[in-house]
């Protein structure tokens, strides 16, 4: 399902880097220089998304995720402890947004597009509606605190978390790909978000 009309799409960014620092720096360069040579339309997007990954860069980072710090806590009676997604995986699923083969495959709508996201960052899953999403399914763990990369969910659409902080996510609006805030009125009418981290021992 689409939202409120977004610039209709992205330019391609090619990261290669592994280095974390020089990865924002690349992702911000290359964001900030494709927003010079836009259309103001699609250059707010561009300013939107550098913004989002450079303040993000800033962010203090966590040693550990909430649920596996829980885990640790209550034991795991002989049990692996699940291993989600990481600050700097969350990167890369945020740089797989930017990807124009990942929309080529995508289709027109929320959930599709953003599994073909995850599966370009390196981040399979059985693909899922929003609906699914939303009821929880395999592969994905509920988290109150949101990290950039994670999924925001209503029922009925899906998106990816960009900037916690700032309440912004990506998505597939009614004008195609694009950013917004998830404590804007639109949203906000349509009901309580959930959000859900990627398990990479579950998927």
């Amino acid at each position: 399902m689409t939202g409120p009309s977004a610039p209709a799409s992205l330019a391609p960014v090619i990261l290669s880097l592994h280095n974390r620092n020089l990865l924002y720096g690349e992702l911000c360069i290359k964001l900030w220089t494709m927003a010079a040579a836009s259309k103001p339309v699609i250059a707010a997007l561009f300013c939107g998304l550098a913004l989002c990954v450079c303040s993000a860069q800033q962010a203090p980072r966590q040693t550990g995720t909430p649920n596996a710090t829980q885990q640790k806590a209550s034991g795991t009676r002989g049990r692996s402890t699940n291993r989600t997604l990481t600050p700097d995986d969350g990167l890369g699923v945020i740089s797989a947004a930017l990807d124009p083969k990942v929309r080529r495959y995508a289709g027109h709508d929320c959930s599709h597009l953003v599994h073909a996201i995850y599966e370009r960052a390196g981040f399979p899953y059985a693909y899922a509606s929003s609906h699914d999403l939303y009821a929880g399914t395999q592969g994905f763990q509920r988290v109150s605190r949101p990290q950039p990369g994670d999924l925001i969910v209503w029922s009925g659409h899906v998106g990816i978390v960009v900037r916690p902080s700032r309440h912004v996510f990506f998505s597939f609006m009614s004008a195609g790909p694009g950013i917004d805030h998830y404590d804007a009125p639109y949203w906000v009418n349509r009901g309580h978000a959930r959000f859900y981290r990627y398990v990479k021992n579950d998927a």
